[in-house]
């Protein structure tokens, strides 16, 4: 084995785990819980730094041959998950300074990262549960609300449905060709045999239960509305991307066939309409924001029915896209003592009147996720913020520091791809 092709391939995945590690390590030896923002933060922007450089040099490398790969490409993906997160982490000082917190939300991210690499079903797996294992700790773990612990439970339960399901599915793959690799289940997508259709059913479904695609959604605006903020905006868009990136991983550039066109075509377009139709009746802005992510998903899964060349670059770019305005919307939303009246939408009028730089940044990110304007569901928010007044037991208050930062974090690249999105499309 080659360790310097072992170091350099996974340099990302390395920094993020010895920024858990020195957590870890440093809590120990103080004997008291300690603040992880600064380590974390720092174990952030080294990996995302080493995964800009192996995809700007053009590094492509297979240390472990048949079960983990890095290509330009591939690096590309890993510095959009690891960029999003920091403006969440940015967000999470306020709400968050134990360790825990910080080392549960790297080791999430290592998993992501990890997905975006697989070559085999059981490294696919293995990133799958390391990035969802962490997030059902991290729904309970602000315990802002009293139904934070029944929020968490049902992720909890419906991850461990999902995992069943996958696992169903590769031992199903596994039975008809012998093999583990991810190439498996693209093979599969041009068998007429029941035994791999079955499989690539099941691995199929527990996709769409990981992404909340209609009818596996139930978990989403109840994890999303029990979690802090932070905690929302990272399952928002990290997550969520993650999944699409080990979908993208199975599907490679297979094309697509009869009858799982029929799934791929049929479910993610009922999440595209209930998806929409629902948040029109949400009174909480973070139930909102989760069934906008269904509709979403929705959007995403029908990129595996384009062309195979050119699916990573469409899913790269809606996840970038998707991502920025998302943690966008969770940077500058006000927040107060209580969890539960500052998430209601109410809350949020005559928003331009005590806040107006949060208000307009709401309002694009709003705008961007509907799409064009006027579509039913976000364009209330906008309403809430312009044209409704403020009431009187509503407090000015002021934009924390970094929430601030994580906020132009956001707006920066977002303006860059508003006028440029050929920059991104010939990274591919």
């Amino acid at each position: 084995m080659n360790w310097h092709e072992v170091v350099k391939a996974m340099l990302p995945e390395h920094l993020l785990l010895a920024g858990m590690v020195i957590l870890l390590t440093l809590e120990i030896l103080r004997g008291r819980p300690r603040d992880g923002f600064v380590v974390a933060f720092l174990a952030l922007v080294a990996a995302a730094a080493a995964a800009l450089m192996l995809h700007a040099e053009g590094y492509a490398g297979a240390p472990f041959n048949g079960h983990f790969s890095v290509g330009p490409v591939a690096s590309l993906a890993k510095f959009a998950l690891i960029a999003l997160a920091l403006p969440v982490v940015l967000i999470s000082r306020d709400d968050f300074a134990e360790t825990r917190y910080y080392v549960l939300l790297l080791a999430s991210l290592y998993g992501a990262c990890l997905l975006v690499s697989s070559d085999s079903l059981p490294t696919l797996f293995l990133g799958l549960e390391l990035m969802s294992l962490p997030v059902y700790a991290l729904v309970l773990l602000a315990q802002l609300r009293a139904d934070s612990a029944e929020a968490a439970l049902k992720y909890l339960v419906l991850g461990g449905t999902a995992t069943a399901t996958f696992l169903m599915g590769v031992a199903l793959l596994y039975g008809w060709s012998g093999s583990m690799s991810t190439a498996t289940f693209a093979a599969a997508l041009g068998s007429s045999d029941t035994l791999p259709v079955a499989g690539v059913v099941l691995v199929v479904a527990s996709l769409f239960l990981k992404a909340a695609i209609v009818p596996f959604h139930g978990w989403a605006p109840d994890a999303y509305e029990g979690a802090s903020v932070p905690v929302t905006a990272f399952m928002a868009t990290i997550i969520k991307a993650g999944v699409l990136f080990a979908a993208l991983r199975l599907f490679g550039t297979a094309p697509v066939t009869r009858p799982l066109v029929d799934v791929l075509a049929v479910l993610p377009l009922v999440s595209m309409i209930w998806g929409n139709v629902a948040a029109i009746r949400q009174t909480s802005f973070r139930r909102m924001i989760a069934y906008s992510s269904i509709a979403h998903a929705g959007y995403l899964f029908y990129a595996l029915l384009g062309a195979g060349p050119g699916r990573a670059q469409a899913v790269i770019f809606y996840v970038v896209v998707y991502g920025i305005m998302n943690v966008l919307a969770f940077t500058v939303l006000p927040r107060g003592a209580d969890d539960e009246r500052s998430d209601r939408l109410e809350s949020l009028q005559g928003l331009y009147q005590r806040r107006p730089f949060a208000a307009i940044m709401l309002g694009a990110s709003m705008l961007s996720l509907a799409g064009l304007p006027p579509l039913p569901g976000f364009i209330r928010v906008i309403q809430y913020m312009f044209m409704n007044p403020a009431t009187a037991d509503q407090p000015v208050g002021h934009p924390r520091r970094l929430a601030l930062a994580a906020s132009l974090l956001c707006l920066a690249p977002a303006i860059v791809l508003a006028f440029f999105p050929g920059w991104l499309l010939d990274r591919f």
